[in-house]
């Protein structure tokens, strides 16, 4: 009898943007947040990580917590990166930010790592956990992004 092993490789965020366009969101971050490289690079890393999963996964309300967020925000506002990267991951679809005021305490941020984990992207836990009781300003059942 043979056993065959399936092995599930993860999908990596870098492949969704440009080396240079990398490079530039972490500097952006790095620019505007105390942050070091280190950081920032899983601060973006997970907020790709979120954009494609929340196309991929439209209709799950899902939304990120304010760490991942800050990753999410640098690069809505490089706008001629962001529309590139919308416009070659999904299929002319731009993915808008539309968050509501207050922050919601009904476990978003939380479920929305889960989602992105089992789309096949690592999660960088600790940013995720420290916004899970703060939550998300997204309204339940939306896709504020």
């Amino acid at each position: 009898m043979t056993t065959t092993t399936q092995r599930t490789e993860l999908r990596d965020p870098r492949s969704f943007v440009s080396p240079k366009v990398w490079d530039r969101e972490i500097k952006l971050l790095v620019r505007d947040n105390p942050f070091d490289t280190v950081t920032a690079a899983h601060i973006f890393g997970q907020a790709v990580a979120y954009f494609i999963t929340a196309m991929e996964k439209w209709g799950l309300g899902l939304g990120c917590g304010y760490l991942v967020a800050m990753g999410v925000h640098a690069f809505i506002l490089d706008t001629r990166n962001y529309a590139d990267f919308c416009s070659r991951n999904f299929y002319g679809w731009f993915l808008h930010h539309t968050p509501e005021i207050a922050r919601k305490k009904y476990g978003t941020v939380m479920h929305t790592a889960r989602v992105i984990e089992r789309n096949g992207f690592a999660i960088a836990w600790p940013l995720w956990e420290k916004d899970a009781l703060q939550c998300s300003p997204c309204f339940p059942g939306s896709n504020c992004r």
